[in-house]
């Protein structure tokens, strides 16, 4: 996208071409508007067409081309934070609430993309959490307690069978979550706006939102080559949010994370790493994360920018890590590399913002996009539709205010991570 390989990468160019839509173009109506085309707008997009509401949606870009384009690929359950923390953050109830949407949001994601046929490589294998020291198998212990007593189809593995899952022996141990699974990061984005076209949502992509003003009842929208009158507001940005909506960028501290794609691996290499082809990331501070294609390509990343000479030493590192992890790579080369930001909230939970009367905005998904996002796409079209109150949304009104000395840790993110990939010799 913009010309540049280094920002969608292997997703780009694998996933199948995006529907045909136009900038928009003059004045027109609809019940809600939404400003941004990842997995939140599109989800909510869809589900509000689907009830018979007319909507439109502006992206500034293309569809996915935030976090919903870049990302890993995992579709994780739940949040960051350990699941009975939750609650001391933003009180029981809501918690509660948080934690069992987000624990079902898999589910929603594999079932919207059965009910919709969203090609989009989705494998439902789960997902393996790996403990690379003793200190974070304990970590992994507390988690698998947590969730069990909820009811998640969570387990504990040892060091055995984590081996034979991961096919090595770096780990000490993991927590497979059952609920869990991978797919094409860009190729579900896509798939969403199709489905919400279909269902006669009006997406505009190259449409960026230069001012929003509430006229009366209803907002006025503005392009620049266009107007939307409606009597509600999404506003769906994201750590990417420009113009009226970098509020919501500067509300989150923005951590770099990058990801290298092999050529397919050999039959002997596939029938050894990843044989059950679940999803991994580790239990380190600058953690790691890898998972196949569907074509066999290893996606191996970390928190990094391939930018300002971290591309050579991200790339180094990696090599250097996937030879320790897996010898039969050693000599491994890889094809694409991108790198995108993830928005980070300083308590690791999403905000919910109203930026006026019947005007919402949910973001700060700390690098778990793809089902809270899908899930809060849904949860305020309930809302718009009156099937859910304001008060029964799993998340509380938050401010826009930005985190202390987000300019700072942003610059620490980045060059923290170079440092460690160029110094460090442990994965």
């Amino acid at each position: 996208m913009l010309n540049d390989l280094h920002s969608h990468g292997l997703w780009e160019a694998s996933a199948p071409p995006a529907p045909s839509t136009l900038p928009l173009d003059g004045a027109t109506e609809a019940d809600v508007a939404i400003v941004g085309g990842g997995y939140t707008g599109l989800s909510c997009a869809l589900h509000l067409a689907e009830s018979g509401k007319s909507v439109v949606l502006l992206e500034a870009h293309e569809f996915g081309f935030g976090g919903a384009g870049r990302n890993v690929g995992l579709i994780n359950a739940g949040l960051w934070l350990m699941p009975d923390d939750v609650s001391a953050v933003i009180g029981r109830a809501q918690g509660e609430r948080l934690l069992e949407v987000l624990g079902d949001g898999p589910a929603l994601v594999m079932s919207m993309i059965d009910s919709h046929g969203i090609d989009c490589e989705l494998r439902r294998n789960g997902t393996l959490h790996c403990a690379v020291d003793a200190r974070g198998l304990e970590e992994l212990k507390q988690r698998e307690a947590q969730w069990k007593k909820r009811g998640a189809p969570v387990r504990l593995l040892d060091a055995r069978e984590t081996a034979d899952r991961v096919g090595t022996n770096a780990y000490v141990g993991a927590l497979l979550d059952q609920r869990a699974g991978t797919l094409q990061p860009l190729a579900y984005a896509r798939g969403l706006a199709r489905a919400a076209r279909a269902k006669g949502a009006r997406l505009h992509t190259s449409s960026p939102v230069i001012s929003a003003e509430r006229h009366g009842s209803h907002w006025d929208v503005r392009t620049q080559a266009g107007r939307v009158d409606a009597e509600w507001l999404v506003v769906a940005t994201d750590a990417y949010g420009t113009g009226p909506w970098r509020s919501t960028q500067e509300a989150q501290t923005r951590l770099p994370y990058f990801n290298l794609a092999t050529a397919p691996l050999d039959r002997t290499s596939l029938g050894t790493i990843l044989p059950g082809k679940e999803g991994v990331w580790d239990t380190r501070t600058i953690l790691s994360s890898f998972r196949l294609d569907r074509e066999g390509r290893l996606v191996f990343g970390s928190v990094g920018a391939l930018r300002n000479g971290g591309a050579g030493i991200h790339k180094a590192w990696a090599r250097r890590a996937l030879a320790r992890l897996f010898p039969q790579l050693a000599k491994v080369d890889f094809e694409h590399e991108w790198f995108g930001q993830i928005g980070m909230t300083e308590d690791a939970v999403p905000r919910l913002h109203a930026f006026g009367p019947n005007a919402l905005g949910v973001f700060g998904f700390n690098g778990r996009g793809i089902s809270p996002g899908t899930v809060f796409g849904r949860e305020l079209a309930l809302l718009i539709l009156g099937e859910k109150g304001q008060d029964d949304l799993p998340l509380p009104m938050s401010g826009l205010k930005p985190p202390s000395l987000r300019g700072l840790k942003e610059i620490y993110y980045e060059g923290g991570a170079q440092v460690a990939h160029l110094v460090g010799d442990r994965l």
